[in-house]
């Protein structure tokens, strides 16, 4: 036998014999829930059928969550003071009136449209299409 014959058989034997000696796992006959998030309701607590006594301490209400100061999904702007607006989903900036910073460029209302890429401008005229879906809804 060659010496090349021999090398190959000899590795496909070694290789076979991990198939032998690894055994497979036992398969299991529930379904395998989805990776992502359900598409069920979550099951609601039922109420308490307690009776509620006045001298019974009650737990204080869940203090409202403040407003993030950043988006996850938008970097801030630059040097700026500035907060976050989820409901117009832009930056607005704190220190300059009606003017807003979403992905590198700053939009800017002044009885129209204009966005530049510095606070300072130089600012372009653009039409609603050209600012973000809720400044738009903000300013007509």
């Amino acid at each position: 036998m060659t010496a090349i014959a021999r090398i190959t058989l000899l590795s496909l034997v070694l290789g076979l014999s991990a198939c032998t000696v690894h055994r497979p796992l036992p398969t299991s006959s529930e379904p395998i829930p989805p990776a992502g998030p359900s598409t069920h309701p979550a099951p609601s607590p039922a109420p308490s059928t307690r009776p509620v006594t006045p001298g019974t301490p009650h737990a204080p209400a869940p203090a409202t969550k403040p407003l993030p100061r950043t988006s996850t999904h938008f970097a801030p702007p630059p040097g700026g003071n500035s907060h976050w607006d989820a409901r117009l989903g832009v930056y607005v900036l704190d220190n300059q009136s009606n003017t807003f910073y979403r992905q590198r460029t700053y939009y800017r209302w002044n009885n129209g449209w204009s966005r530049a890429i510095s606070p300072d401008g130089p600012w372009e005229d653009t039409d609603i299409h050209g600012v973000p879906a809720g400044l738009g809804r903000q300013f007509q």
